[in-house]
């Protein structure tokens, strides 16, 4: 679907994202929506910042590239620092957004299985620079982490 330029590409955008967060105190981790080749909507885990349960960077960045309709969604691919987890998972599924990638999920792996059977690509880059953004993180911040993915 993409050629492996066109990921690393999409991938440094989600990493910027991460990174942002990182420096607002938040968790690093973050996500790009690219829809024919162009990027619509960015977004970076902001539980912390704004104290909120369900703003995980997938979530915020659906949110950010606004209402689309269904034929929108089918053309998109989700770009994300982390495997994501169940809820950002039941919102590629909800969207059925075709293709996500991910940076990597050597720290963590959510539903992958369960998204693949029921249609999404799944592809992992296995990002050396995603997995030490996290582990660094995880490393400081066990707590935060654990309450992230809800341990």
């Amino acid at each position: 679907m993409k050629r492996e330029k066109d990921h690393a590409y999409f991938m440094a955008a989600a990493i910027a994202e991460a990174r942002k967060g990182l420096k607002e105190g938040g968790i690093p981790i973050g996500s790009v929506l690219v829809k024919e080749g162009r990027i619509i909507g960015r977004g970076h885990n902001k539980r912390v910042q704004k104290e909120s349960v369900i703003l995980h960077a997938e979530m915020d960045c659906l949110e950010n590239a606004g209402r689309l309709a269904n034929r929108d969604y089918a053309r998109c691919a989700l770009y994300s620092t982390l495997s994501p987890c169940d809820m950002c998972t039941g919102a590629v599924l909800l969207y059925k957004i075709p293709l996500v990638v991910i940076g990597e999920n050597a720290t963590f792996k959510g539903p992958e299985a369960y998204a693949k059977k029921r249609g999404v690509k799944i592809i992992n880059l296995d990002s050396g620079e995603c997995r030490g953004l996290m582990r660094d993180f995880i490393k400081k911040n066990r707590r935060l982490w654990n309450e992230d993915i809800g341990v």
